[in-house]
């Protein structure tokens, strides 16, 4: 067989492979919307907005610059900004501008901070439930491992433009 018939020959997954990504798109599609059930049942809030207002929670003042709480929610600037009107709306985070520079800082009110603390014991209950009560110690590493492995795999490929239009 020549190079040009080998390159076009389909690459499928092996049946291991399979097995796996189904494992995969299983977890990646029912995780987040079982996440999302609980939260704005039990806290008005979906996942993604749980996730900002915590991971401002987080931060030193409570704050961090837009651009970089984006990188952190894995989220375009755009989908963040719009997130973050809706939570100003709500009271529980402000902007605020950077002086002499460009951009601003999303700072978590002392109100998103009572809803953090609010939240956060159903969800933990929640992801406690969901994910880690079937896993000992070495599989809650392994797991860990894996996920990091497989991050910068699809950080890797995004970058390449892999999957991008």
């Amino acid at each position: 067989m020549d190079e040009s018939t080998e390159s076009s020959e389909p690459l499928w997954l092996t049946d291991s492979q399979q097995a796996a990504w189904r494992s995969v798109v299983a977890i990646v599609t029912r995780l987040p919307a079982a996440l999302d059930t609980q939260l704005q049942r039990d806290s008005g809030l979906t996942h993604f907005e749980y996730f900002v207002l915590s991971g401002l929670s987080e931060n030193p003042d409570r704050r961090i610059q837009l651009r970089d709480l984006a990188t952190y929610a894995n989220a375009s600037l755009s989908r963040l900004s719009h997130v973050v009107t809706k939570l100003e709306k709500a009271g529980w985070v402000r902007r605020e501008s950077i002086a002499g520079g460009r951009g601003s800082f999303a700072v978590l009110t002392d109100a998103g901070m009572d809803k953090v603390i609010d939240a956060a014991p159903g969800h933990v209950a929640t992801v406690q439930a969901l994910l880690f009560e079937g896993l000992n110690e070495d599989q809650v590493t392994h797991l860990s491992e894996l996920s990091s492995v497989m991050l910068t795999q699809l950080d890797r490929g995004i970058a390449d433009g892999t999957g991008r239009a």
